[in-house]
């Protein structure tokens, strides 16, 4: 019997970059289409991800129509999501991962949110490059995650996780745990499927730096992306 992950490694080098956003979102209103840089974060994602080179398809998945007519605009396929895989109570992540991915045609899925706009079409390029030595050559891992590596004294409600508080050690000498951060997250649409999750029980970390780990929750989080963003821009002119 062949196993999956060798099934996985004979699979051709097509990928498909999913945006996968919706109508509501609690803490910021019309989160995903806030302004952003010329436009907002949905069309400043869809617009990184033309860029990418490995990228052989993009898809917009949402209940919203606004949302998929500014996809159509940009010329990228939509995918009308039902509501009950987009309000977050009617169906799990789960249903809603297997409903998305069950539609794509490719062998591998991009899974993009648009909330890291630092995340670039180059730093994307480069995670599909690695993804294609750590997984699609190499037994070692199943996924490719964005991550962030995490240097700090970390304590639950009665101990500390990370350090003993009878031998202090400096901060980065502290064991190598990982943030995960909703930039990107690459799988075989086989495993997304098998896990019902963007990624898998065994990913690789790929590591991105403070800025590009901005991840937007709040405003505060979307007004120092835009500063930031602004000021790379600058820089580049």
């Amino acid at each position: 019997m062949i196993s999956k992950k060798k099934q996985i490694i004979t699979l051709g080098d097509i990928y498909t970059a999913v945006i996968a956003v919706r109508a509501g979102s609690k803490r910021i209103k019309n989160k995903n289409i806030q302004s952003f840089g010329s436009s907002n974060l949905l069309i400043h994602k869809i617009r990184q991800l033309k860029r990418v080179s490995k990228i052989d398809k993009i898809v917009v998945t949402s209940d919203s129509n606004e949302m998929l007519k500014m996809a159509k605009n940009e010329g990228v396929e939509i995918q009308i999501r039902p509501v009950e895989y987009a309000d977050e109570k009617t169906k799990t992540f789960g249903e809603m991962i297997e409903f998305v991915v069950s539609n794509i045609k490719t062998d591998y899925v991009v899974w993009t949110p648009c909330v890291c706009p630092l995340v670039d079409e180059n730093i994307i390029s480069l995670m599909i490059k690695k993804f294609k030595e750590e997984i699609v050559f190499s037994e070692r891992y199943d996924s490719l995650v964005s991550a962030k590596l995490l240097k700090e004294y970390i304590w639950d409600k009665e101990k500390p996780l990370n350090y003993s508080i009878e031998k202090h050690v400096k901060s980065q000498d502290l064991p190598n745990w990982y943030t995960i951060i909703n930039g990107c997250f690459i799988s075989s649409k086989i495993n997304m499927l098998h896990n019902k999750f963007c990624y898998g029980h065994k990913p690789y970390m790929y590591k991105i730096n403070k800025i590009q780990s901005i991840d937007i929750d709040d405003e505060y989080d979307l007004e120092i992306a835009r500063i930031i963003y602004d000021k790379l821009i600058i820089k580049k002119e």
